[in-house]
């Protein structure tokens, strides 16, 4: 038997219990939640003609 018959194989990581759904909701939540809000947009004033 060689060495690379011996070593395990590794196994992928997961969290068993959540589906990819649940996860990439939270991220989304988490990045709704950690943007701060937007500056409103202030009106450009034009001078008024003469």
């Amino acid at each position: 038997m060689s060495a690379t018959e011996n070593t395990p194989k590794p196994k992928p990581y997961a969290v068993p219990g959540v589906s990819m759904r649940d996860l990439l909701a939270a991220g989304a939540a988490a990045r709704a939640v950690s943007t701060p809000p937007r500056v409103p947009d202030v009106p450009v004033r034009r001078p008024e003609a003469a």
